[in-house]
C-alpha cells in the first residue's frame, strides 16, 4: 500500500517555527501544502490505485483532492487513520460540516465526534495503527490502496517519521515497528 502524509497545514507552518501550538482547529493546507499535494498526485499518476482511504481532517481531505482528479477510484473516509490527538489542530470538524465542505465524499458513517476527547496516549495510537495493519493485511487490494494520513499514525504504523507530502510504500504484512522515536 501507499501512505501519504498530508501536505503542510497552517498548524505545521506555525508549530515548526515556534514549537508552540498555534491553537488552530482542523487547519487547512498552506500554499506549500497544496503544492505538496499536487506533487504527490503527479508522483502517483501512473500508480495503479484501486482505493483511497482518507482521514477526515481537512488537511488530509485537501491533500487527496488532486489525487482524486487523476484516480477515479472508490474513497473511504476513515477516522481510524486520523492523527494522534495531542494539539488543538487535532480537534476535527463534525461530519455535517465536512459534508458541506466536501460534498463529493460520504461522512454519514462517522461518529459526531470522531476524534479523541482528550490527549491520546502513544499506546492508544499504536493500538489503532496495529488494528489498521491487521485490517489491511487481510485485504486483497492492499497493494493498490493509498492512505492519506498523518505524522503520528504513519509513525505508529511504520516506525518512519514522514515529512509533509511524503509518500511511503508499506506492506501491512510486515511486523509492527519495535522502537518508535516519538521525538523526531
Amino acid at each position: 500500500m501507499f501512505l501519504l502524509r498530508h501536505g503542510q497545514s497552517y498548524f505545521n507552518l506555525h508549530f515548526n517555527k515556534t514549537r508552540v501550538d498555534p491553537g488552530i482547529e482542523d487547519p487547512e493546507l498552506t500554499a506549500l501544502g497544496a503544492e505538496q499535494a499536487a506533487e504527490a498526485a503527479a508522483q502517483l499518476a501512473n500508480v495503479a490505485l484501486t482505493r483511497i482511504i482518507i482521514s477526515p481532517y481537512t488537511r488530509a481531505l485537501q491533500t487527496a483532492e488532486p489525487i482524486l482528479a487523476v484516480h477515479q477510484v472508490p474513497v473511504h473516509i476513515m477516522h481510524e487513520v486520523r492523527e494522534r490527538t495531542a494539539f488543538i489542530c487535532d480537534v476535527g470538524s463534525h461530519p455535517a460540516v465536512l459534508a458541506n465542505r466536501f460534498p463529493h465524499h460520504e461522512f454519514a458513517h462517522l461518529p459526531h465526534q470522531w476524534w479523541a476527547e482528550t490527549t491520546e496516549t502513544l499506546e492508544e495510537t499504536i493500538a489503532r495503527a496495529n488494528a489498521f495493519r491487521t485490517l489491511m493485511a487481510a485485504r486483497k487490494d492492499r497493494a493498490t490502496t493509498l492512505v492519506v494520513s498523518h505524522w503520528a499514525f504513519i509513525l505508529a504504523l511504520t516506525g518512519i517519521s514522514a515529512r509533509n507530502g511524503e509518500i511511503l510504500e508499506y506492506d501491512p504484512m510486515s511486523p509492527a515497528p519495535e522502537n518508535i522515536n516519538w521525538h523526531v
